[in-house]
């Protein structure tokens, strides 16, 4: 069994490198700005084309996943994004750049989609959360040294040569995932299951818990993004920070993010060992995310610099702690041959809210400051705990539900 854990690992350095080549664009945008000459409101555009790409992906990566099975989806999605990103550092205008950024969220869907399926793969529920937990870290791993890292290739080798290396090591990862990857034990029992397609969509879309979450995922994703494509350019707009002092210091908030994403995927474990079933477990720990998440208001109000990296890590501490923990409640909810397509439909609205948070920030940036996209980002969470509480309620019986309409056809 030690295989999953090398597995686990694998997942972990896809996702490292998922944040990596899509936080490269966030930490140089101010000199690809000055190169390329484009304004805010242009950098906007780009990343909502990046989340159009991400959020339309996600109604497909799953079904794909789903399809060709973790093995060669996982090197499908991870190839792909990772020409993507490489081909970034050719673009000549905005126009190239969109395009390059819109393919690289075509692909970095799929790493969420897949992911979740192997835990159900290959981990029993006591320790699904963790396993999600663990590659989750990932992500802020690649957030955390991504800012330093990219800072230095791009003041070394210009900013070109930052998409390239990052590009590349993407490829390289293919063939260790190809020859460690088997099928997992728990997968066994759905081999050569069939399910035709319009039942699986009817099941999805008629399922309450599944909008539920999703737009749970929209409220509460926006967070996350904008601490990931906006909090490095606050720090140098309004803080008056230059790029290398941004890459100094930025990676406190995501290693925060890293202890929040292994904290929050084991706090559900040892309340399941108790006798606690896994669903309240997981609503339970998301609603301690969900009462943290808020601090963030407070850097709106003109505190000083350390506090605003301390309140800004809380956040993304509880936003990971709520991420992982509701992947983990998804992996719970749904059976894993069709898994993948319920949790890129829910995931959809990670999306959703991206693309439209994105703007709305944009705007308020632009025209009044910081400030009230802070006091929006408090709310976020809270109003995402409702929905999630009313998914964990109405969540009895999905699989069964859809188990005896399976057998039935």
């Amino acid at each position: 069994m030690r295989r999953r854990w090398w597995i686990i690992a694998l997942l972990f350095l896809s996702t490292v490198l998922n944040y990596v080549d899509r936080q490269t664009l966030s930490v140089l945008v101010r000199t690809i700005q000055t190169d390329l000459h484009f304004s805010d409101m242009d950098y906007a555009k780009v990343v909502q084309g990046f989340l159009l790409a991400y959020t339309v992906a996600y109604l497909v990566v799953g079904r794909v996943t789903d399809w060709l099975g973790t093995r060669w989806s996982m090197a499908l999605f991870l190839g792909w994004w990772s020409v993507a990103n490489l081909f970034t550092g050719f673009a000549r205008s905005l126009r190239e750049l969109g395009a390059y950024r819109f393919l690289l969220g075509l692909g970095e869907a799929g790493n969420y989609t897949a992911a979740p399926k192997v835990v159900g793969e290959w981990f029993e529920p006591k320790e699904r959360g963790l396993a999600v937990g663990v590659y989750t870290a990932g992500a802020m791993v690649g957030a955390t040294i991504a800012p330093p890292m990219i800072v230095w290739l791009g003041a070394s080798y210009g900013w070109r040569a930052a998409f390239f290396s990052t590009g590349i090591i993407g490829l390289v990862w293919l063939l260790p995932w190809l020859l460690v990857y088997r099928l997992g034990p728990f997968a066994e029992h759905d081999r050569g299951a069939r399910i035709p397609e319009k039942q699986l969509w009817r099941f999805v879309l008629t399922n309450r818990s599944a909008w539920l979450l999703m737009f749970a995922r929209m409220l509460s994703d926006p967070v996350w993004y904008f601490y990931l494509f906006w909090f490095p350019k606050y720090l140098m707009d309004a803080r008056g920070r230059t790029l290398a002092e941004v890459g100094k210091i930025a990676w406190i908030v995501y290693l925060a993010a890293d202890l929040g994403s292994i904290i929050g995927g084991w706090c559900s474990g040892p309340l399941i060992r108790r006798g606690m079933k896994p669903i309240p477990a997981r609503i339970r720990v998301m609603t301690v995310a969900a009462l943290i998440a808020p601090a963030g208001c407070l850097i709106g109000f003109g505190v000083s610099l350390p506090i605003v990296l301390a309140l800004a890590a809380m956040v993304t501490f509880a936003h990971l702690m709520w991420q992982v923990t509701m992947g983990a409640l998804i992996v719970d909810l749904y059976p894993k041959t069709t898994m993948a397509t319920a949790f890129g439909f829910i995931a959809a609205g990670s999306g959703f809210g991206g693309m439209l948070s994105t703007i709305v920030i944009a705007w308020l940036v632009t025209h009044i400051s910081y400030r009230p996209v802070f006091l929006l980002m408090a709310l976020l969470h809270p109003l995402a705990l409702l929905l999630a509480r009313q998914a964990g309620v109405n969540s009895e019986g999905t699989m069964g539900v859809f188990t005896s309409r399976r057998t039935t056809t």
